[in-house]
């Protein structure tokens, strides 16, 4: 049984999500305690017990302490994942309304699925687009076509659009099983060659996507760099506005975003994500900051080795670092300061 205390580096979610994918992957039970103490309402939020359950769901583990605001989980797995079709709503798996981030719940679950025997079709419903989690045009145009180049295969659909707090949207996913795990160089992004973009809102007047992407395409080629920002509107069963953008080099692609809120101006949020995009881009480096973390796990089990240069080295890596360390035995490089440019290796 590994232990892990919940406090450690960043103290949120991505231990759980972390800590269960390579518990699903390795067969190794896991206690958790501690869990999310550094949040200001520790314990499973309605996501993270739905990302609890989820795991369950796919290798049969026997649970205990899965239940909502629970600081301790133990998880046995009951064998390898198995591949199939899936459903997760993430309100109905918690017993009460959330916009639950799908993306974070995916998270937990697509690599032990990428590498099960066959291919699975999962739906999720929940939040698709929230604060503090990649939206699902992150994960379709940065994570996926990044995963891809490490030999797993995934896509995403949306389906309905879901923002905070209503939540309600939903996405199928499918996954190849079988997944051929390999080491990728990501030291280089080389030249840009193309920024694309969404500007989208639900439930909301024509005005605010064309406001929004019109400033986004303005600021971008102000700064001489190609813009095909796209406003979006849409209905369904939640309200919400943002701008999503994806930059492709040569050798990688970046993402950034941000959302709308109540008096918060059209243009302050193109600013917001157009913003960091260019500074990003003018730095030089490589990967933006949130997708380190997410393919560490996945380069843990590749063969070969494996580099990465990013624009800043966040805590969330480093809390990856650490809990890949208690199940895998890959010593990882890491070279720089937290919250200060800087490049992450991997060996």
């Amino acid at each position: 049984m590994i232990q892990i205390d919940g406090q450690q580096g960043e103290g949120g979610g991505q231990v759980l999500r972390t800590a269960l994918a390579l518990s699903v992957v390795t067969g190794q039970p896991v206690q958790l305690t501690s869990i999310r103490a550094k949040r200001r309402s520790p314990g499973l939020a309605p996501q993270h017990l739905a990302g609890v359950l989820a795991a369950g769901q796919i290798c049969g583990a026997e649970i205990d302490g899965a239940r909502l605001r629970s600081t301790q989980v133990t998880f046995r797995p009951g064998g390898s994942a198995q591949a199939g079709r899936h459903t997760f709503d993430i309100s109905r798996m918690a017993g009460q309304g959330s916009a639950g981030a799908v993306t974070l719940l995916l998270q937990t679950i697509l690599l032990p699925l990428a590498l099960s025997d066959g291919d699975s079709e999962l739906v999720i419903r929940g939040g698709t687009h929230v604060a503090w989690s990649p939206p699902v045009h992150y994960v379709q145009w940065v994570l996926l076509p990044t995963l891809e180049r490490i030999g797993i295969e995934a896509e995403i659909d949306l389906e309905t659009w879901g923002w905070y707090p209503q939540g309600g949207g939903q996405v199928r996913v499918r996954i190849g099983g079988g997944a051929r795990l390999k080491g990728i160089d990501l030291g280089e992004r080389g030249n840009l060659k193309t920024i694309k973009g969404v500007a989208g809102a639900s439930s909301l007047p024509a005005h605010i996507p064309q406001r929004i992407g019109n400033r986004a395409n303005n600021v971008l080629r102000e700064a001489k760099l190609p813009a095909r920002v796209e406003p979006v509107r849409t209905g369904g069963p939640s309200t919400g506005a943002g701008l999503f953008l994806a930059a492709e080099y040569d050798g990688l692609i970046t993402g950034f975003s941000a959302l709308g809120a109540i008096g918060k101006p059209s243009e302050v949020v193109a600013d917001e994500a157009v913003g960091d995009l260019i500074a990003a881009h003018r730095q030089g480096e490589g990967l933006d900051a949130h997708l380190p973390d997410q393919l560490l796990p996945a380069l843990a089990l590749a063969g070969g080795s494996s580099a990465l240069k990013t624009v800043e080295i966040t805590g969330h890596t480093m809390t990856v670092v650490d809990i890949i360390g208690q199940f895998v035995e890959r010593p990882i490089q890491v070279e720089g300061v937290v919250g200060e440019p800087g490049g992450i290796s991997v060996r």
